[in-house]
């Protein structure tokens, strides 16, 4: 490919003489693994072993709602449903002894949203069994669904082998696997994804709170789940919004619950404090206007298919520079979507984003002579091109 142009548009140019912005590395938390990434554009902003597997504890459930989110909206189940607890499901199952628990009895009534409250809120052990057999048939069936949706979500690094979370042999999570899983719930099901942020859920006259405490300490933060068993240690998923931009940290294996939760403090405001994300590209927006051969239209809008939202130094995103290559010689007919060429936004000479620009519209082939006039035109202008 070669260019016609390229053009470099610098936003603004009273940024020369603005202060550099220093961008502090990413704080040392006391724990096994963490990662910070932004929500929208998908940037990492801080990571520690975060591929590292280990055991997930209740952040296991992260996943059981999702799969019960994505059950809800396909239709195949209703949070009106009516659902039946087994005794392996019941409260006083033995394996759930000493365990976080909704305390749900066979015959006693429970709906498909009141477990939803009690996995989300409460933690429930025995909830997740009992949404297991509902939506499944059996936990090794749900399980099943869990792995097929971790998958789907690039979840490489994951395997759940349970509902809950309590430990199993080969049962493991990243840190950056469940940051995957929160963004998924928080883009695909936003209206479950808001039960995170309920404080207390009340159920059998027992009234329960959310252990994720940020929420009470926090306003920005809205989610999302705690976990804790003497394998897994003290572990939070936790995403906050702030100015319109969100922020998703996973924390894992540390020593007490206020360390936990400190360290996702320190690595949230970190993100809040030194990042931005802001929105570089418009979808459908001409870009350019280049010079069309042998068309009905001498030209046509170029541009970019998907908004460009990017993660970027805080106060730095009047330094952006973008450069545009087209392809030389376009000739019709052209489609709307089809490639012409590529897009780099740069900051002090580093590529942030490189992407394809498309026609924004189609172009039809011109009629006989037309292209016969214009092929003379392009055959004159490639001869006196220097």
């Amino acid at each position: 490919m070669r260019s016609l142009f390229v053009a470099i548009l610098f936003l603004s140019c009273a940024a020369k003489a603005a202060a550099v912005a220093v961008v502090p590395t990413p704080p040392q938390l006391s724990a096994k693994a963490y990662f910070l990434m932004d929500a929208d554009s998908g940037a990492v902003l801080a990571e520690h072993n975060a591929d590292l597997p280990l055991p997930p504890a209740s952040l296991a459930k992260m996943m059981t709602a999702y799969v019960l989110a994505s059950e809800i909206e396909s239709g195949r189940i209703d949070a009106e449903d009516q659902v039946p607890v087994s005794r392996n499901a019941w409260s006083q199952n033995p394996v759930f002894a000493g365990s976080s628990l909704m305390w749900i009895e066979p015959g006693k009534p429970v709906t498909v949203g009141q477990l939803e409250r009690g996995i989300v809120v409460a933690s429930g052990n025995d909830a997740t069994v009992a949404i297991a057999e509902h939506v499944a048939g059996s936990e090794a069936a749900f399980a099943d669904m869990m792995n097929a949706h971790a998958e789907a979500l690039g979840m490489h690094n994951s395997h759940f082998e349970n509902s809950h979370g309590l430990p199993a042999e080969g049962q493991v999570v990243t840190a950056r696997d469940l940051a995957l899983l929160a963004q998924g719930m928080i883009q695909k099901y936003p209206e479950h994804y808001a039960l995170y942020k309920l404080r207390d859920f009340t159920y059998n006259d027992i009234r329960q709170y959310n252990r994720n405490t940020l929420l009470r300490e926090d306003p920005s933060v809205d989610g999302i789940k705690t976990g804790y068993t003497s394998e897994a240690g003290y572990g939070l998923a936790a995403s906050a919004e702030r100015d319109g931009m969100r922020l998703i940290s996973v924390v894992m294996g540390t020593r007490s619950p206020a360390t936990r939760k400190n360290e996702s403090r320190s690595l949230l405001n970190y993100g809040f404090r030194f990042f931005e994300t802001v929105s570089l590209l418009q979808a459908d927006e001409a870009m350019a206007e280049p010079r069309v051969w042998k068309g009905v239209a001498d030209q046509v809008r170029v541009g970019v298919q998907s908004p460009l939202v990017l993660t970027i130094p805080r106060g730095r995103k009047d330094e952006i520079q973008s450069e545009l290559a087209l392809e030389e010689d376009l000739v019709a007919p052209l489609a709307a979507g089809d490639a012409l060429g590529t897009v780099r936004l740069l900051l002090e000479g580093e590529v942030l984003h490189e992407g394809p620009v498309v026609a924004l519209e189609a172009v039809e082939p011109a009629g006989f002579f037309a292209r016969l006039w214009d092929s003379v035109l392009m055959w004159f202008s490639k001869l006196f091109k220097v």
